[in-house]
Order: C-alpha cells, then structure tokens, then sequence
C-alpha cells in the first residue's frame, strides 16, 4: 500500500469514527456530545477544504442533499444578522447562535456519510446509545445501582445522564424508531427484538417517567404508527385514537394522572391569581411574555439572544413584585423564534419542518415513517421546550434527522438493499 493509499485510509476511518462517536454520543453525559460536535465539524471543515483546493482525493461534500440543508444555512445566516440589531447583550448574541450552529450538524452528517451502509451503522450506534439509556433506566427503576448515572436524584427521576423531560422525549422517539426501522435491525428475530424494546420504552414513558411532554409525544407516535397499520378506510377512526389512547392512561398510570392534574390546577391558578409557582404556571407566564414581546416587534422581532431582556423588561413592568430576572428562554420554540425574528421567524421554524417533511419523501417507507415520527415528535416537543436552542435534546433530534436523511444516499458495493417493510 501506497503513503497516499494509507493516508487516505486512515482519514477515512477518522471520518466514520467520528460519525459513529456522533450517533452514539447523544446518549451519554454533555461532555462527550460537545467533544463529538467539535470532532465532526473539524472534519466537515478539512473536507470543504480540501475540496477547495482541489485535492483529487478529496470526496465531494453536500451533495443531494435536498430542501434541508440550504434552509439550515439560511437560518444560521439569518440569526447571526439579527444579532445586528438585537437588544440583548453581545454574550447572550453569541450563545444563541452557537446554540442553533448545532442545526449545522444536519447538513455536516449528510455531506460526510458517503454510502447507505455508513448511515446504517451510524443509526445502528444512535439506536445502541439510546438502548443503553433505556436499560439504565430500567436498573435504576429496580433498585440495581449503576456508577455511571450522573443525573441529580436518579433514583427519583430515572433518568440517567440528562433531566427526565428530555429522556422522555428521547425514549418515546426510541420507541418509534425501533419499530419503524425493524427490517433494518441487525439481528435475528427483528420484528420481536423491535417489539420488546419499543414495549420497554413506551412504558418507561408512561409508567416511570413524569414528563408530561413526554407521554404527549408518546402518545402521538403510537397514534400515528396505528394510523399507518390501518386500512386507508378506517383512517377517519385514527382522529379518535389520542383519547382513547390517553384516556386508557389516564386511567392505569398515576405518572399521566398527576400530570394532567397538575396542568389544570396551575393553569387555573395562573389564570385566576396570576401565580407562577409551578412548573406549568411559570411557562404560561414565559409564553405570555413572548407572546407581548412579538407584538411589540412583529416583522423584525428583537434579534438572537434577545428572550432575557425583553422577559426582564415586560416582567419588571408588569410584575414588579414576583419579578424574577430570566437566565434562559420562554419553553417553547415557536415563541422563542418569535421573539427574536417575528412573525418570519415562526414562518422560518415551520419552513424548516416543512423541508424536512419534503425531504422525507425521497426515502423508502420504514425510514420514511421513522423520519416523520421523529419529525412529528420535534414539532410537539417544541410546543412545551426550546428543544432546538436546549443542549442535548437539541442535539439529540438534529443527529436522528440527519441519520434519517443520510439513508438516501447509494447503497455501496457490498451493502446489499436492505428489504422494505411490511407495514
């Protein structure tokens, strides 16, 4: 083998390492996602360079990539020019647009994944990662003590690495993957493997986990994997199945009772005494200061990282009593492009899940319904969390896009088609 020959080799192996070191990172503590972050946007850069200069070597990079990756680049570009004019501090400028830089993980992955079998063992690790996530979990639940679970009260929240809301989320989004994907499964007895763990999963949300976010997601995928089952006659009954399906939860899971009951008693007692004691009433004061702040500026909005000035400045207004100064944002992402972009900025959000349903289309049917439940999935969780601007669940749905996207790239030579799947 030639200098060239091995050089060549050795990058390419760098190159799969990090995007394996990728998938499987946003199952594990923060640090490793930033390190992992840091790895794959080094190597997008080197091969963008090499590019560039003409190396003969080197791979073409963001290519078919479809609606999605134009429009990421839009937004980065759109929200580094807002902070031109942003009433924010320059700190609060910069943090929020590195947060949303890891929307350029999207198109990074895309232009590194060279072949179908790359984006199935990268999906592989992503599933792996969240499959240890959701074992942990379980041992937590049954009293088995794990070293490496670093969350604040993990015997009391179950979580392992991450908060119980975000590992809901991402537990539910497991649950559909798992079983949309089961054709792609690495191992034998695909469709029962696939069916343990998403039982597994779905029941970790709904019995063990407290995040309301979560059993809303939950819900919503096992609706729509119902909804595909059925015959195209029977789709009218699916507009019924979220109630059947919640009120059945409603009934068997004290996790899902007590959510809801503490949504009702905390929207009542911030609509009726203004009060902000609890988690759900302080978010319904988040939104109703967003939703002031757009009003104020609604074709232009405020400029990235903007959300902390305007919620002190309404909430110093008028409500100078409770007022407590904000370190964070509103909990809900459409409101958070709001405040910083305006009414366009809602539009760019939606435009960005519209492109991303677009390109959906291009994939064959198991990863086509596996990208559109995790698309679903965001598009909810977005309406209680700032999940694209948070560390980690962010990252976590950015990478199990781009992974989705990616297997519409060519099979290789040794990679035969994968079989479609009967559902």
């Amino acid at each position: 083998m030639s200098t060239q020959q091995h050089i060549l080799m050795t990058r390419l192996n760098t190159r799969t390492f990090i995007i394996y070191f990728l998938a499987v990172s946003v199952a594990l503590p923060i640090g490793f996602i930033s390190l992992a972050k840091v790895l794959l946007l080094l190597c997008a850069l080197t091969v963008i360079t090499q590019k560039w200069i003409g190396r003969a070597s080197s791979p073409p990079f963001l290519t078919g990539t479809g609606l999605t990756t134009p429009l990421v680049l839009l937004i980065i570009v759109i929200f580094s020019i807002s902070g031109l004019w942003s009433s924010g501090s320059t700190d609060d400028v910069l943090s929020t647009i590195t947060k949303y830089g890891k929307l350029l993980l999207i198109p990074a992955l895309l232009g590194l994944i060279r072949t179908r079998r790359e984006a199935l063992i990268a999906l592989t690790c992503f599933i792996a990662g969240q499959v240890f996530l959701l074992t942990s979990t379980w041992l937590i639940f049954i009293s088995v003590p794990i070293p490496w679970a670093n969350s604040a009260v993990p015997a009391m929240t179950y979580a392992v690495f991450s908060s119980y809301l975000d590992q809901s989320i991402m537990t539910a989004v497991l649950a559909a993957l798992c079983w949309h994907l089961r054709s792609y499964a690495p191992v034998r007895y695909q469709t029962l493997v696939s069916a343990v763990v998403s039982a597994l999963a779905l029941v970790c949300v709904f019995f063990i986990f407290q995040g309301r976010s979560g059993h809303v997601i939950a819900i919503a995928l096992l609706t729509l994997t119902i909804f595909w089952w059925m015959p195209k006659k029977l789709h009218i009954l699916a507009l019924a199945l979220p109630f059947v399906i919640g009120a059945l939860l409603f009934t068997t899971s004290d996790k899902v009772r007590n959510g809801l009951a503490e949504i009702t008693s905390s929207t009542a007692a911030f609509q009726q005494t203004g009060d902000i004691s609890s988690p759900s009433s302080i978010r319904l004061n988040f939104w109703h200061r967003a939703a002031q702040s757009i009003t104020e500026s609604p074709w232009r909005g405020h400029g990235a990282g903007s959300w902390n000035q305007q919620f002190n400045q309404l909430e110093a207004q008028y409500a100078p009593q409770t007022f407590i100064a904000s370190t964070g944002n509103p909990h809900q992402e459409y409101l958070l492009w709001g405040v910083q972009l305006g009414l366009p900025g809602i539009l760019l959000l939606g435009a960005l899940l519209l492109a991303l349903y677009l390109d959906s289309q291009q994939l064959e049917a198991p990863a086509r319904r596996a990208l559109q439940s995790v698309l679903v999935a965001l598009a909810l969780a977005c309406l209680f969390n700032s999940t694209l601007y948070d560390a980690l669940i962010g990252d976590f749905f950015c990478v199990a896009l781009a992974l989705m996207l990616a297997l519409r790239t060519p099979a290789s030579p040794a990679s035969p088609a994968t079989a479609p799947s009967r559902l």
